[in-house]
């Protein structure tokens, strides 16, 4: 966080020294200074002339978030993490972003799937909401382990996504948080074609990719029955209706035999969600 006071006076130290004393700063902080107004002497010391505006400021670290900080370190030792460092800044006046840094291996404080992570980040959220009502969003990241996974389920998303297009059949994803499952809503609505909603409920809660109303897939709906290969079109290989003895005894005529009809699509299935993560040390 960021403090300030504007001093005046009719000489630059004159009003540094008066912006200082508006700032009531501590012992051994270190101050910054902007001139914000340009003074002017006066003609002949005795006419006309303005006063020059000083600006100073220093950061400090809030109570809430020292408090929050020295909470969340708490954690971090209980998970055998010793040497972490934990920054704060607020963004856009309610967003409190923190971002922890260790030399430590990472995995102990993110967990399967983020669940360790996303632990510390309610808990932390519960905290500081308590002491500021102000702040209504709370992430924690460490490393670049949140720029990974918005990357990794942003690609599953799009990878199922072309599957339920061109077969048909929706496909469920693994259970997710309501993190995860925006970022996955989010990414569908950029396909054209298809649709997504949640399904289940608190930690069972699913992402459903299906085809939006009218649609229809890109293969013809997965029909791959009476061995029909690319029967859309020219070209199409139809095994049922090719005949090896076609021109002996029956005058060349194919079989009439009827192809197999169209089946409804499969079944929901499971997508597969999560891939290997690393996450920047540095």
């Amino acid at each position: 966080m960021i403090k300030e006071s504007i001093g005046r006076g009719a000489t630059l130290e004159e009003a540094k020294a008066s912006a200082l004393s508006g700032l009531n700063a501590p012992e051994g902080t270190d101050v910054k200074y902007e001139v914000v107004t340009q003074g002017k002497a006066k003609l002949l010391g005795l006419f006309g002339g303005s006063d020059y505006e000083v600006r100073a400021s220093y950061e400090f670290e809030d109570d809430k978030f020292a408090g929050a900080k020295e909470y969340i370190n708490t954690m971090l030792v209980s998970l055998g993490v010793n040497d972490a460092s934990i920054d704060v800044r607020v963004e856009n006046g309610e967003d409190v972003r923190i971002e922890i840094n260790c030399n430590d291996d990472y995995g102990s404080v993110i967990g399967r799937r983020g669940e360790t992570l996303d632990a510390i980040q309610y808990l932390a959220r519960l905290y500081i909401s308590r002491n500021n009502e102000d702040y209504k969003h709370v992430s924690i990241n460490i490393g670049n382990y949140r720029e990974k996974r918005e990357a990794t389920l942003r690609a599953l998303a799009k990878k199922n996504a072309a599957k339920v297009r061109k077969y048909g059949r929706n496909v469920v994803l693994e259970p997710m948080n309501p993190y995860e499952r925006r970022i996955i809503h989010t990414t569908i609505q950029e396909v054209e074609g298809v649709t997504s909603h949640s399904v289940g409920s608190e930690d069972d809660r699913k992402v459903v990719i299906t085809l939006e109303d009218g649609v229809k897939p890109t293969n013809g709906g997965g029909n791959y029955g009476g061995g029909n290969y690319g029967g859309r079109g020219r070209g199409g290989y139809n095994k049922g209706g090719y005949n090896k003895n076609r021109g002996r005894g029956n005058g060349g005529r194919q079989s009439e035999k009827p192809a197999a009809p169209s089946r409804e699509p499969r079944s929901d299935t499971a997508g597969t969600l999560y891939g290997k993560i690393e996450v920047n040390k540095e």
